[in-house]
């Protein structure tokens, strides 16, 4: 039996074991504390899982001059995002080597959901183009959404002597190499659309890159060059205004906005079809929240009615497709332009 003596030993023995188990939780706690704060530092939360994105401009690159097809839709809707945002989505136009200067750009910036690039379908046909690229058009990007297809226009200046696609052709072959087309650039839609043409039709012309269709339309219309293959979301007006003379629509079946115009199929070159389309990219390892985020407010977008009726009006399909299919799109397209290159013996830029 203890002694009165011996139980304020035991107390302070007691207290001892208390304090020191006390302050042992306590130094566990802080250093978990640290460990996590470290970790939250070391990976801050991404644009999608904050709530304060945008909360600075956003920049659209779009990889070809004002004017074009390609910065026509993407003011378009740069300017519902920013109404949607209270942001500014600002597009910035930067030309140059057929698209791959601003996709270049694109590919170097920053992920953090502030740039983006508005693309065409040289996208898919400049890793057939070119030997060597700046960047990798599978690895060095993230497929946010196919936003828009269209056909393209075969149109001529309205002093060529041809009435149709025959007569073309047939003012082609007795010329060689007198007629020219215009593109928005080497290894555009436009370009290929004129390339793949000589190939079926076994004719020359001479191929004038440009960088854009704006300054392409120009020249077109001022009878520097002879023909182009353009977009009919872009040139339609100069058609209409009887500056430029279409001869033929590039699709299966002709267009309802235009349905005087005979495909080019049906008028001489069976078989013949192109269509273009732009999308949405972003730098590879852009958060997939916010990529997704961003897709389904666009598609939410592109379903309004008045949006939807106003692409339609210019002659383009509204899409808004998910990145998965945008993604498995452009693997498809590489393939099939790298195809085509090597069956009609396509030049490859150095």
């Amino acid at each position: 039996m203890k002694t009165f003596s011996e139980r304020p030993n035991s107390r302070v023995k007691a207290s001892r074991a208390t304090l020191t188990w006390g302050m042992r939780f306590q130094v566990v706690l802080i250093a978990w504390a640290l460990l996590v704060s470290g970790l939250s530092q070391a990976q801050p939360k991404g644009p999608a899982e904050g709530s304060s994105w945008p909360d600075k401009p956003v920049h659209i690159v779009v990889p070809f001059a004002p004017g074009g097809g390609t910065d026509y839709v993407a003011r378009m809707t740069a300017k519902k995002l920013a109404d949607q945002y209270g942001q500014a989505f600002l597009i910035d136009n930067k030309p140059g080597a057929g698209g791959t200067t601003g996709s270049d750009f694109v590919a170097k910036s920053k992920p953090d959901g502030y740039t983006w690039a508005l693309v065409s379908a040289s996208h898919t046909i400049n890793p057939n183009l070119y030997r060597n690229l700046p960047y990798n058009t599978v690895k060095d990007f993230e497929s946010v959404s196919c936003l828009v297809s269209g056909p393209a226009l075969l149109v001529v200046n309205p002093e060529i002597p041809a009435q149709n696609v025959r007569e073309l052709i047939a003012l082609a072959k007795a010329k060689p190499g007198a007629l020219s087309f215009a593109s928005s650039g080497n290894g555009s839609p436009p370009h290929l659309g004129g390339e793949l043409f000589m190939a079926m039709a076994g004719i020359h012309m001479v191929h004038i890159p440009y960088k854009g269709n704006g300054p392409a339309y120009n020249d077109l219309m001022g009878s520097q060059v002879s023909l182009m293959f353009p977009n009919i979301a872009t040139v339609l007006p100069f058609v209409r205004a009887g500056k430029l003379k279409a001869l033929a629509i590039t699709s299966k079946q002709r267009s309802p906005m235009a349905p005087e115009i005979p495909t080019v199929s049906e008028s001489g070159l069976p078989g013949f079809e192109l269509n273009s389309w732009f999308g949405l990219l972003a730098p590879k390892g852009t958060s997939k929240r916010l990529i997704q985020q961003l897709q389904d407010d666009i598609a939410r977008i592109y379903r309004g009615e008045d949006f939807h009726r106003q692409l339609l009006s210019q002659g383009v399909e509204p899409l808004a497709s998910t990145p998965a299919e945008f993604d498995e799109q452009i693997k498809r397209e590489i393939e099939y332009w790298a195809n085509l290159f090597k069956t009609q013996h396509l030049s490859i830029e150095p």
